[in-house]
């Protein structure tokens, strides 16, 4: 019988089971960092390899935007190294553990999903996301969090036009949105002209702030016009380099 700290360490492509091969995986993230492990691995800690998590989730973007999928079942490999990892440490520190983890996210989906899970009827994807953002609200007012608003739980983190995209986006299914296109446009038009005032008044951080609504405002038109624009922006830079 096998022990329960050991691993497969051999004939791991011929294991088909899920559930078996991420309990290896936990099991060697134990191993290493174990007393006879790995002493780079025990020394990590939450801050240390906070960027690697990070990195990684870039990595498993980048093979999506170049088609490159056979890599990225390995980028996602490293993204879920990365979930072990951190689990481990708090673990180690009496945090939480890797079992934490998975029952939230497992209770998460489950109650986030009453139109599968439960009796909860809807007609259609938008429908589906207004009840997400309703559930959420639930869900915040239950931790009793205080002077917490619908975007608080947006990370700060992520690149400043997924961040625009995504305050946008919760704004507007809650019903605060632009009728139309042409009124995202006006309102681009709107903000440079402020930008262009600012500029002739000479006011250093107003000119800022004015050149953040551009930006803003032109997030919002590549929302409404079901555009990335991060993944626009980003080939704009690529043309501007093989054009230089």
């Amino acid at each position: 019988m096998q022990k329960k700290s050991e691993f497969d360490k051999e004939n791991i492509e011929h294991i088909s089971d899920p559930g078996r091969l991420f309990l290896n995986l936990v099991k060697i993230m134990d191993k290493l960092r174990s007393e006879n492990g790995c002493m780079w691995d025990r020394e990590q800690t939450h801050e240390s390899i906070k960027r690697n998590l990070v990195e990684e989730a870039y990595e498993a973007v980048e093979t999506i935007e170049e088609n490159k999928y056979q890599e990225l079942s390995e980028e996602l490999g490293d993204i879920i190294l990365q979930v072990v990892f951190h689990s481990k440490i708090a673990a180690d520190s009496g945090q939480f553990d890797i079992c934490d983890v998975l029952r939230k996210i497992i209770k998460k989906l489950i109650r986030r999903h009453p139109h599968v899970f439960d009796s909860k009827v809807v007609n259609n994807s938008q429908e589906i996301l207004v009840n997400w953002e309703e559930i959420k609200k639930q869900e915040r007012k239950v931790k009793e969090k205080k002077n917490r608003s619908m975007f608080s739980e947006i990370p700060k983190i992520i690149p400043s036009l997924h961040y625009a995209y995504e305050i946008q986006n919760r704004a507007s299914r809650l019903g605060f949105d632009w009728d139309s296109l042409n009124g995202v446009i006006m309102k681009i038009k709107e903000e440079i002209e402020e930008m262009y005032s600012e500029y002739k008044n000479g006011d250093t951080k107003k000119i800022g702030e004015e050149v953040g609504d551009i930006l803003f405002s032109i997030v919002n038109l590549s929302r409404h016009l079901n555009i990335d624009s991060e993944k626009s922006l980003k080939n704009a830079c690529k043309r501007f380099i093989e054009r230089f």
